[in-house]
């Protein structure tokens, strides 16, 4: 007995130590560095270190980019999660519940993007958005519509709108997969009992699938939470560089500029920080208002 409890705790060890270290290697070394890092006056590029303790965070609370790129950043959130979901599910739902004999190559064609690379799909995109060549214009001169074609990425106003579509169509395929894999395993004698009752499709739609495939959906909206304020600023990077005139920087944009561009290292890293602290925030905050009691039928 005390041999096989060695033998099973040995096992568990051996499986979750390597796994620890590449952790701790991958994940907090960097963030604890990033931490330490933003607590001083360093170009990254060299071994001088002046330590000036909250500065960079004074900095940070007085620099007039900041603001501007935490807005920019949740309009991103906000677009997206409306954006994915609302097509993704639409797509989920036609794909299962309108047996389609085309359904397994409509997935493949919704999915194809995720497999691209960012930057491919940044470069794309900027080829569609261009004013003179691209897809966008040619398109709405076509329709007789030219009166409305603009330089998308080079206009203030339409630079950081320009950047939802793409970032949408890069994310239905991954969810729409998700959200398949849920609704499949969705008792059918939910929808029959529900159809015996006199529900149309479009309550069918709310009260059977929206609640039984909440934990799906919850996950999904998590996740684009935590990668857009994490990673938007490589599509922003591909796409606009942070322009015109900084009016589609996001923090991490804005991060990259900052470390690696003006060499301001330290500052990058607190700005790093601020966007860590405003991830968990917004989870956490995400989290508590998306709590629901398990539905039993």
């Amino acid at each position: 007995m005390v041999q096989s409890k060695k033998q099973k705790y040995l096992f568990l060890a051996f499986c979750l130590v390597p796994t620890f270290i590449l952790f701790a290697i991958f994940t907090l070394y960097p963030l604890f560095s990033g931490l330490y890092y933003s607590f001083f006056d360093w170009s990254g590029s060299s071994s001088n270190k002046t330590f000036i303790g909250f500065g960079n965070y004074i900095k940070l609370f007085h620099d007039a980019i900041i603001p501007n790129t935490i807005i920019h950043d949740y309009f991103l959130v906000v677009t997206k999660v409306i954006g994915i979901m609302i097509l993704a599910m639409f797509f989920a739902v036609a794909l299962t519940q309108l047996k389609l004999k085309e359904a397994p190559f409509y997935r493949v064609i919704f999915f194809f993007p995720n497999i691209m690379s960012v930057v491919v799909i940044g470069i794309l995109w900027t080829f569609i958005y261009n004013p003179s060549i691209g897809l966008v214009n040619s398109g709405l001169e076509f329709i007789g519509l030219e009166s409305l074609a603009k330089p998308w990425l080079g206009d203030e106003t339409w630079a950081l709108p320009s950047l939802v579509l793409p970032s949408v169509w890069a994310g239905i395929g991954l969810f729409m997969l998700m959200l398949i894999g849920g609704i499949s395993n969705i008792d059918k004698s939910y929808y029959e009992a529900a159809e015996i009752d006199g529900a149309t499709q479009w309550q069918q739609f709310w009260k059977v699938t929206v609640p039984l495939l909440w934990p799906q959906i919850k996950i999904a909206i998590l996740y684009i939470v935590i990668t857009t304020l994490n990673g938007s600023f490589v599509i922003v990077q591909v796409m606009t560089g942070g322009g015109p005139n900084n009016a589609t920087h996001v923090m991490g944009s804005y991060l990259y500029q900052q470390a690696f561009v003006q060499f301001n290292f330290g500052y990058g890293a607190t700005i790093g920080v601020m966007i860590l602290v405003l991830s968990l925030l917004t989870v956490l905050i995400l989290q508590f208002f998306m709590r629901r009691e398990k539905v039993d039928y």
